[in-house]
């Protein structure tokens, strides 16, 4: 496999609701409605038709990095229904085809692979100019320790730090005025657990990484948002146990609820839409690092 990182607990394709005309779409609509998970209520997504700050991507060039997972899928389409230009960048050209079908505007495929400095250096001179790059890419290397193997753990630190440092290499440049590089990290980083040793690493690098890339390629802002528990359909392995799973993780969670894909759009736009909110990590989590 490779590092760009298909998955933030990709499970494979799920099929596409049948695609609306782009006069047709919002960007509410385009990543989801209200639902409940065995009587334990989801916020319902926002209601006005569009994400406050959302006209900040209007006419933009956007850079999705892990544009063919569950949740770069689903940005994509919110940033399209927006008003954005799209590159849609992640190593598996059939899902970045399948993301860029989805949606109401422009959008331009390009494979990239966040362990190749060459496919990265690639990438940049096919987007050119662009105003914003979001990574959610993540290839978690999970299982205990003493049977990891080194190319996971090679692979998993590609997604998360020397893929995201490559790309504020080769990219940083062709950032407009005002522009910004936002970054996935992970709750794993502030709650460890056994077994999630890599991930935890991984996720806390990042978190440290934007913090240095923002004092290095200033004034091109750099931030990272850490979800906890989001129900962006990449917890569907689970099956039956997936309900359980995620009432239980309401119940424990200080905000009393499980994430929503609403709840990642609109940290994004904040860390892009912010012009004096640099080097900070953006936790969506619910309270969840805390207890």
């Amino acid at each position: 496999m490779t590092a760009a990182g298909e998955r933030l607990g990709d499970t494979g394709p799920h099929r596409a609701a049948p695609h609306p005309s782009p006069r047709e779409i919002t960007v509410s609509q385009s990543i989801g409605t209200a639902s409940t998970v065995s009587g334990t209520p989801r916020p319902a997504t926002t209601g006005s038709g569009s994400f406050p700050g959302a006209a900040v991507l209007d006419g933009r060039r956007l850079v999705v990095v892990g544009a063919g997972s569950h949740t770069g899928r689903l940005l994509a389409r919110a940033a399209s229904a927006a008003g954005a230009d799209l590159v849609l960048a992640g190593p598996d050209p059939r899902k970045l085809e399948w993301t860029a079908g989805e949606l109401s505007g422009r959008a331009e495929v390009v494979p990239v692979d966040l362990a190749d400095e060459a496919s990265i250096a690639g990438l940049a001179k096919r987007t050119g100019g662009f105003d914003h790059l979001v990574s959610t890419a993540a290839m978690p290397a999970n299982g205990p320790l003493a049977e990891l193997e080194l190319a996971d753990i090679q692979r998993a630190l590609a997604a998360k730090v020397t893929g995201p440092l490559l790309l504020a290499k080769h990219l940083a440049a062709l950032t407009g005025d005002g522009g910004s590089f936002t970054f996935f990290s992970g709750v794993a980083a502030w709650r460890p657990a056994p077994a999630r040793t890599v991930m935890a690493t991984a996720n806390g690098a990042l978190a440290f990484l934007v913090r240095a890339l923002a004092v290095e390629i200033a004034p091109v802002r750099v931030n990272a948002v850490s979800p906890g528990i989001v129900d962006t359909g990449a917890w569907d392995a689970l099956g039956a146990d997936k309900a359980a799973f995620l009432r239980g993780v309401a119940e424990r969670n200080p905000a009393r609820r499980v994430g929503t894909p609403d709840d990642l759009v609109q940290a994004v736009l904040f860390a892009i839409g912010n012009p004096y909110v640099t080097g900070t990590v953006l936790h969506v989590d619910g309270g969840g690092r805390l207890v």
